[in-house]
C-alpha cells in the first residue's frame, strides 16, 4: 500500500436500530490513538471514557500489559486493516459499551488539496454521552419523542432541550476534524 493512500472507512455504531454511521476517509497511516479521535469527532462523542479496538492482530488501546492492550500508539491503521473488506472493532465506554464496526471500503489516493480526515456521509445523530448504552437509547428516543412520556421532560432538560435523532451534519463534523 503506496504511503499516500487514503482508506474510505465506514464506521457502524452496533446494535442500534436505525443504523447509525459515518463515511470517513482518512490517511492509511493515522494511528489508531488519532483514529480514536477521529471517530470521537465523527460520531459526536465527548471523549470522556476509555476506548478499545479489536483487530485482528490483537487488542489496541492504552497499554495495558494485564488486559493485554498494546500501546495504540504505534499502530498505523493499515497495519491492522490494509485491504478492501478488513474489518476491525473499536469499543468506547466500557459501562455503555458502544461497539463500532469498522469496515475499510475502498483504498484511495490522496486528493492534492483535500484535508483528510474528511467525513463524506453519514446516518443519524449519535446517541448523548452517558445515555445507557444501546439499550439506555432506545430508552431515551422513547421517551424524548412521547410527551406522555414520565420521563420526557427531565431527559428533554438533559440533553439541552432538544434532540434530533435524524439529524447529522456533515459540515460541522469536518470543521471539527480539520480543529483536531
Amino acid at each position: 500500500m503506496p504511503v499516500d493512500s487514503v482508506l474510505q472507512i465506514k464506521v457502524t455504531l452496533a446494535d442500534v436500530r436505525p443504523p447509525i454511521w459515518r463515511r470517513l476517509q482518512v490517511p492509511a497511516d493515522l494511528t489508531l490513538d488519532r483514529l480514536h479521535l477521529v471517530i470521537q469527532q465523527a460520531m459526536g462523542w465527548e471523549n470522556y471514557h476509555m476506548h478499545l479496538f479489536q483487530t485482528p492482530t490483537g487488542d489496541y488501546g492504552h497499554r495495558d500489559s494485564e488486559l493485554g492492550h498494546r500501546d495504540e500508539r504505534k499502530v498505523p491503521l493499515h497495519t491492522v486493516a490494509p485491504t478492501v473488506g478488513d474489518k476491525i472493532s473499536y469499543t468506547y465506554d466500557f459501562g455503555d459499551d458502544w461497539v463500532h464496526r469498522i469496515e475499510v471500503e475502498k483504498v484511495l489516493p490522496k486528493e492534492p488539496g483535500t484535508a483528510y480526515p474528511r467525513c463524506v456521509t453519514g446516518r443519524r445523530a449519535c446517541p448523548p454521552e452517558d445515555c445507557g448504552g444501546a439499550w439506555g437509547y432506545a430508552n431515551f428516543i422513547e421517551a424524548i419523542t412521547d410527551p406522555g412520556h414520565e420521563e420526557h421532560g427531565e431527559l428533554l432538560e438533559w440533553v439541552g432541550g432538544a434532540f434530533n435523532p435524524d439529524q447529522v451534519d456533515v459540515e460541522d463534523i469536518n470543521k471539527r476534524l480539520a480543529t483536531r
